[in-house]
């Protein structure tokens, strides 16, 4: 009875090891490309499962001034649920790599996210932006 109860135990945990697994790559990544006048993000996102970088919006790539002559900055801004735009600076007259989960600490997915990769063109000029990207857990 002893090795019995130690057999479906063992078959158990396995099971629910890979079973959350199996959830925890459920989602791939997907294309991300997002262009305006003197700034390109070329790259991926896919949404974190529970429990892993916070159930959040996973976003990589390269994020890029293509207007190196400009003296502009460039960076992405991300919102998730209700909360304030995030900036992930660039630098000027380079091209940097982005990885970064944008996240709702009070839940333990986040469902909605809208990014846009931007220009910086200072205080005195609006910035310009790619069109928003805005996306929805399923």
């Amino acid at each position: 009875m002893g090795k019995l109860r130690k057999s479906v135990t063992a078959a158990v945990v396995a099971g629910l090891f890979f079973g959350g697994a199996g959830v925890a790559v459920a989602d791939s990544w997907k294309g991300l490309h997002m262009t305006s006048r003197g700034v390109a993000f070329a790259g991926e996102y896919k949404w974190e499962a529970k429990f892993v970088h916070r159930g959040g919006f996973h976003v990589r790539g390269d994020l890029n001034d293509t207007d190196r002559g400009d003296g502009h900055n460039v960076y992405l801004r991300a919102k998730v649920e209700a909360y304030d735009w995030t900036r992930v600076k660039g630098v000027q007259k380079k091209s940097v790599h982005v990885d970064h989960v944008f996240f709702d600490g009070a839940v333990l997915e986040t469902q909605d996210a809208r990014i846009q990769a931007c220009r910086d063109r200072g205080s005195l000029r609006p910035d310009n932006c790619s069109h928003l990207r805005e996306f929805r857990r399923r």
